[in-house]
């Protein structure tokens, strides 16, 4: 049986802050609707709720006709309604068969069934693409091999409507052109797919209707075709986008290398990797999931065993953890901002100090210190919280993002690290960071971005070292950096 949704002036306040204003629109079966909106919107709010996980202050749901409110997930998924998260909601220790049917276990008996929970893990895991033992833990897994995890355990529930957040950020583009297959399939099936994105091309090209939402509000609703990139843009952000990037300014000629690294292995990941960043550049490092280039710089910062020399302003110098490279003037932003870069259970000003907490303990903490600093950086960094005591995890993704910029900025650092710095960000939010990563370099700080995206690495970088298998294959200069090059480096087919 398909599901059909309506909303009738849903509201949703958490304490005192109200994140949605009277949302009224219908979804019918069968179709993939495009969810767009900056963050803080209230899109992953509207589908929390629509899936169990949030309950509504006000007004009115209803499913196939029915008015009703949902106690959890379970209840839910009950009447196929499954969401897959932006952020990872799996258990580590577990493997993956075990998570796919955590709290939906298959017994034989009283015992559970781990064959057939084995065997129907295999099933879903080839339909999106997975080819990994499901006894295998998950904490073995890569990021992208989580998301596709997460997909695999939907596709269990046998969803009749299947939201999706943010599928794609860490997939590789055959990876992508498998989910897009999938969801084709899917929709033939009469299954509706909502999809949640900030890339808007895949938008443009999977949707067939776009719903926007401004500020906890319904705003338009338009057919795909309709639309152009550009108009998605604009509706999404109430206002004429400029130019995406920032435009590039040549860093200082004659500058000794801030950081140089040379043959560093990080064993089973990265082999012989040499490169150097001066002040004022932006380099980025392109390559395809599994290339090595985030478990690179976890060596460099320390969190993987690692062998080679590292020079800091031409100074050898020896990282044995992040605390110690922070101290040399080197920080990262991890890419997995839930599970590294921030601490979610914690405040925001908790987070933003901590990485420069002797700053503010001499010799006792000092929160009024503290408060002052988390009030500069809301504003500097636009970090859209409606209580300044709020834990991180009250934020959306693109805020807590914006928040993990804030805490690795926050040493003062003169060479930074930003692994994936706009995944999971909309266009908006995208455009205030690519200025913020040139402002930075204007600064004289040597700045590397290590990102999938690669027209981010072209509109943004001076140069691009490209990965592939965990070695370099070439470094690009700004006259060479295209799409097709990146691509031919990155697959070994130049």
């Amino acid at each position: 049986m398909s599901v059909a949704v309506e909303f009738i002036d849903l509201r949703k306040a958490f304490g005192p802050v109200q994140v949605l204003h009277g949302v009224s629109f219908a979804l019918q079966p069968g179709r993939v609707v495009g969810v767009l909106g900056e963050n803080g919107a209230g899109k992953s709010t509207l589908m929390k709720i629509l899936a169990g996980y949030e309950q509504l202050s006000g007004g009115e749901m209803r499913i196939n006709g029915q008015p009703m409110s949902f106690s959890g997930s379970r209840a839910a998924e009950a009447v196929g309604i499954v969401l897959i998260h932006q952020e990872f909601n799996l258990a580590d220790d577990l493997t993956i068969a075990q998570n796919i049917f955590l709290g939906h276990e298959k017994k034989k008996g009283w015992l559970l069934d781990d064959d057939a929970m084995r065997a129907e893990s295999a099933r879903v895991l080839q339909q999106v693409g997975l080819n990994t033992d499901p006894d295998t833990p998950v904490k073995h897994l890569i990021v992208a091999e989580k998301q596709l995890v997460e997909i695999a355990r939907a596709l269990a529930r046998k969803a009749r409507l299947l939201i999706m957040d943010e599928p794609t950020a860490t997939l590789t583009p055959g990876e992508t052109e498998r989910l897009f297959a999938l969801m084709a399939q899917l929709k033939a099936d009469g299954v509706t797919l909502l999809y949640i994105s900030h890339k808007l091309d895949e938008v443009e090209r999977v949707t067939d209707e776009v719903i926007v939402m401004r500020d906890g509000r319904f705003v338009a609703r338009e057919d795909t075709a309709k639309l152009s990139r550009q108009q998605m843009a604009q509706l999404m952000v109430g206002r004429e986008l400029a130019d995406l990037y920032p435009p590039k300014e040549a860093p200082p000629a004659g500058t000794q290398p801030l950081l140089e690294v040379k043959q560093l292995t990080v064993p089973g990941w990265a082999q012989d990797i040499s490169f150097d960043v001066r002040p004022g550049e932006i380099l980025g490092f392109a390559g395809l999931v599994g290339a090595g280039r985030t478990e690179l710089f976890e060596g460099l910062l320390g969190l993987r065993p690692c062998t080679g020399q590292i020079e800091i302003d031409g100074q050898p110098v020896r990282l044995r953890n992040p605390r110690e490279a922070a101290d040399h003037g080197l920080t990262y932003l991890s890419e997995d901002r839930k599970g590294k870069g921030l601490h979610v259970g914690f405040g925001l000003r908790e987070n933003l100090t901590l990485m420069a907490l002797s700053r503010y303990a001499r010799p006792w903490l000092r929160p009024a210190q503290e408060q002052r600093a988390l009030r500069e950086a809301v504003d500097t960094f636009g970090i859209r919280t409606g209580n300044l005591d709020a834990p991180a995890s009250s934020l959306s993704g693109g805020n807590q993002q914006k928040l993990a910029l804030a805490k690795v900025l926050h040493p003062n650092p003169r060479v930074v690290v930003l692994d994936e710095p706009t995944r999971g960000v909309d266009v908006g939010a995208k455009r205030d960071i690519y200025f913020l990563i040139q402002r930075l370099a204007q600064e004289g700080l040597a700045v590397i971005v290590v990102s999938s995206e690669l027209m981010e690495l072209i509109g943004l970088c001076h140069r691009v070292v490209v990965m592939r298998a965990g070695r370099l294959q070439a470094t690009l200069d700004a006259t060479h950096l295209t799409e097709e090059e990146l691509i031919a480096h990155a697959t070994g087919t130049h």
